[in-house]
Order: C-alpha cells, then sequence, then structure tokens
C-alpha cells in the first residue's frame, strides 16, 4: 500500500509542502518512529473518538497516550474510542492502525495536544505502515484549520 489517497489530494489541494519518508513495516506509531529514524514526540498519533455518534480525531505525540480523563474536563462532556469498524469506515483508504493525524483530510474535526505544537517538524501516519509525511510544525497546524488545543495526554 502506499500513502492515502485522500490524505494525498487534501495536501495538494492545500499546496502542503511536505515529504514522503519510507521505512520499514511498523504497526504502531512509536515503532514507526524508530523504524523511520525520527524522534517519537514528533511523530503525531491520531485516535478516533466518539461522542453521541460524532467522530473527533485526538492528535497526540507517539511517545504520550491518551488520556480520556484530561479529554473529558477538556471538553466538559464524555467521550469514548471508536471501535475498529469505525475507524475503518473513517478512513477507508488506509490501513488498520495507520491513521494520518490530519482531521480535515477526512471531515473530521481535530483535537491536538499543546505538547505536540511545540515541535519545528512534525511526522505523521501516510496511511500504510511503510511512509511518514513529514511537514512543518506550523503547516501541521495551518492543515488542522482550528482544532480544539489541550493538555490531554501522558508519557507512556
Amino acid at each position: 500500500m502506499t500513502v492515502s489517497n485522500t490524505l494525498e489530494r487534501f495536501l495538494e489541494a492545500n499546496g502542503a509542502d511536505y515529504r514522503i519518508v519510507r521505512h520499514g513495516h511498523a504497526e504502531s506509531a512509536n515503532r514507526a518512529a524508530h523504524a523511520a529514524h525520527v524522534p517519537g514526540d514528533q511523530l503525531a498519533k491520531a485516535v478516533l473518538i466518539v461522542d453521541d455518534g460524532a467522530y473527533r480525531l485526538a492528535i497526540v505525540p507517539a511517545t504520550r497516550r491518551l488520556h480520556l480523563g484530561r479529554l473529558h474536563q477538556l471538553l466538559g462532556e464524555h467521550v469514548g474510542l471508536a471501535t475498529e469498524a469505525e475507524v475503518a469506515g473513517a478512513f477507508p483508504d488506509c490501513s488498520r492502525g495507520a491513521i494520518p493525524a490530519l482531521g480535515p483530510a477526512f471531515g473530521l474535526d481535530s483535537l491536538v495536544d499543546e505538547s505536540l505544537l511545540q515541535q519545528e517538524t512534525v511526522y505523521l501516519e501516510g496511511g500504510d505502515h511503510e511512509s511518514l509525511v513529514q511537514i512543518t510544525g506550523s503547516d501541521f497546524l495551518s492543515l488542522l484549520g482550528e482544532p480544539r488545543r489541550g493538555d490531554f495526554s501522558t508519557h507512556v
């Protein structure tokens, strides 16, 4: 598989300056960072969350874990993790577990952890398990539109 067509079209349509970083097959964000020889705190990991049937993308560094309690406090509402079937439906041209951390490309609102916004360079899954997309931190934030920001992750 290659980079998600949906993601690639979104990047091109928005004039994003990006680079594809190929790496050996890796099934997790931390392993992808290791395989690509990039810092894990610069790799944006996406988690699909759901509340009242509405989906959003929570984005945290690969070196951190989504903390649902903090997310509940930030949003003032209860949210849960989407099922594998829901994730597959939201990201039809992506491999299971390789969700690109750009919600707007897939019609999703995004929430981004503050710890990721301090990075000059950001990497994100390309939609398969062999490629990452490298962009500047400022372009990453710009492509997210106006994401909700907060502190909703903890160290792994």
